[in-house]
């Protein structure tokens, strides 16, 4: 058993933590917030003391943390744990400043313990037969990745002006799933945003709430990515991989399969899993055990810093090419 400890306890601390606390494979130590009563809350609730600080989360005996803290506190947590001989799985981003992400990335250099980046949409069943099929041959060469990703509801407006905007914190994961689909680097990146579903907190923070990104890697692969803050039929999660002898689909999940026939309707089904934790829960656990593989079996992590990096440096490439009103080549961000 692997003994982890969470450091955060908000929505998505708490369920990592609980996930943990129930994994087969992982024992839950304890948890941490600078939030008192957020972590003594959880710790109750799970029967795990309430840590006062990392270091002693650190010195508790653990064998890794997971960080789910404010983004701006990821990169000391990471270099703190590691310096300290703990593996990491760190939620994403790994920081909102690229240039600190590299220099994060320098200190780390040389280290042999796992550092796992939490792009937990790899671990999805769907996208993962997707990207089966793309490594079988099932489709042929593969010509476009099309990954759509719509939140269900708008964040609040205080989350929203702390976000680092949408190409940070929402595309995030689309660039990395669209890495993960081609196998291939984008060279260039096109993106275009509008403010479409609140002009006004968007032009308050110089942020989009919709948007649209192409990328093409040096062979030709394509891979376009929409967003929205908002789609009023639910969280929409799709990926499409398409390529020369056919097609693979991801589609959108139903609270179950059952569709409804009756003298009005036809066909009417359930919505769909309501938001992250909802739609990606059995991911979360499967992410869990890829971690637990990093650590014990001393395998490469699944995600790794480097991955979490190059999504960065496409959703700087993004901001650049929406502000600017042109394709930018991946090779002028740092």
């Amino acid at each position: 058993m692997i003994k982890i400890g969470v450091l955060g306890c908000g929505r998505i601390g708490r369920m990592h933590a609980a996930n943990i606390s129930a994994h087969p494979r992982t024992t839950l130590t304890g948890v941490f917030d600078v939030n008192r009563d957020a972590a003594t809350d959880v710790a109750k609730h799970l029967g795990v003391p309430a840590l006062d600080s990392a270091d002693a989360m650190l010195a508790s005996g653990v064998d890794a943390v997971l960080i789910a803290t404010a983004t701006d506190t990821h990169v000391p947590y990471i270099e703190q744990a590691i310096a300290a001989g703990k593996a990491v799985l760190c939620e994403k981003p790994i920081d909102l400043d690229l240039q600190r992400v590299n220099r994060c990335a320098a200190n780390l250099r040389g280290t042999d313990l796992p550092i796992m980046i939490g792009f937990v949409r790899r671990f999805d069943a769907g996208h993962s037969a997707v990207r089966h099929a793309i490594e079988n041959n099932t489709i042929g060469d593969l010509h476009q990745v099309i990954v759509t990703s719509r939140d269900p509801g708008m964040a609040p407006d205080a989350y929203i002006e702390a976000s680092g905007g949408i190409f940070r914190d929402m595309t995030i994961h689309d660039f990395d799933m669209a890495r993960f689909m081609l196998g291939e680097e984008p060279v260039e990146v096109f993106a275009t945003g509008s403010r479409l579903v609140d002009p006004v907190l968007m032009e308050r923070t110089g942020d989009f709430d919709t948007v649209t990104v192409v990328m093409k890697t040096s062979s030709g692969k394509q891979a376009i990515i929409n967003n929205s803050r908002q789609a009023v039929y639910g969280y929409d999660q799709r990926v499409e991989a398409f390529g020369s002898k056919g097609m693979a689909v991801s589609e959108n999940r139903h609270v179950h399969g059952a569709r409804i026939y009756g003298g009005g309707f036809t066909g009417k089904a359930e919505p769909y899993l309501h938001f992250f934790i909802e739609r990606y829960q059995e991911a979360f656990n499967a992410e869990i055990d890829a971690f637990v593989d990093a650590v014990e079996k001393k395998v490469p992590p699944a995600v790794s810093f480097e991955d979490g990096r190059l999504a960065l440096v496409l959703a700087e490439a993004a901001m650049k090419s929406a502000r600017e009103g042109r394709v930018v080549k991946v090779s002028e961000i740092g």
